[in-house]
C-alpha cells in the first residue's frame, strides 16, 4: 500500500506570498484548505474547483476587498456553523476577540477559538480576524509566536488593512 504524501493530497498547492494553500477537492466542491509548510512545491489545479479557487486566492492577494465566491462543502456542528457565519460578517481591516464573539453568541471564549480551528476554509472564511483580548492569539490551533501558521495571521491582517498588524508586514516577505 503505498502512502500519499506532500502534494500528493492535494487538488492544488496554491502559492500566495506567505507560503503556500493546499486544496482538496471532491465532486465539484471544495472540502478542505489547509496552510502549508514552505517544504511544499506548488500544484498546478486538478479540477476545476481547484482551478477556481486559484484564480480567486490570486484576486484575493491583488485586492483584500475581494470576496470569494466558491462552491465550499461546508460541513461542522450547528455551533461551528454559526462562528464560522460571524468570522464572514467581519469586515475587512478589523479584528474582533474571542471574548466579543463569545458574549454575541451565548458562548465562551474557549469554545469560539475551538470553531476557529476547526474551520475547514482558512481564509475564505477568515477566522485570522478573531484576536485575543491581549494580542494576537493562536491561529489554526497553534500558539507558537515564531511559527509559520501565526505568520500568515499576521500576513493575512496587514494585507487587509488591520493598521494594528500593518508594520508586520513587511518583515513575513
Amino acid at each position: 500500500m503505498k502512502i500519499q504524501q506532500g502534494s500528493e493530497l492535494f487538488s492544488a498547492v496554491v502559492a500566495f506570498p506567505f507560503g503556500k494553500l493546499g486544496v482538496r477537492t471532491a465532486q465539484g466542491l471544495i472540502t478542505e484548505l489547509c496552510y502549508l509548510p514552505p517544504h511544499f512545491e506548488a500544484k498546478a489545479p486538478q479540477d476545476a474547483a481547484a482551478e477556481l479557487l486559484a484564480e480567486q486566492v490570486s484576486k484575493y492577494c491583488d485586492d483584500a476587498d475581494f470576496r470569494f465566491t466558491l462552491p465550499l462543502r461546508r460541513s461542522g456542528t450547528a455551533f461551528q456553523q454559526k462562528v464560522w457565519d460571524e468570522l464572514c460578517a467581519i469586515p475587512r481591516g478589523s479584528t474582533r476577540t474571542y471574548g466579543e464573539l463569545a458574549r454575541h453568541l451565548g458562548s465562551a471564549p474557549r469554545a469560539v477559538g475551538q470553531a476557529c480551528g476547526a474551520n475547514w476554509f482558512p481564509v475564505v472564511v477568515p477566522c485570522h480576524r478573531v484576536t485575543a483580548a491581549t494580542g494576537l492569539g493562536g491561529f489554526s490551533n497553534s500558539d507558537d509566536p515564531n511559527g509559520y501558521l501565526l505568520g500568515i495571521k499576521r500576513w493575512l491582517l496587514a494585507h487587509e488593512g488591520s493598521s494594528e498588524y500593518a508594520w508586520q508586514q513587511t518583515t513575513l516577505l
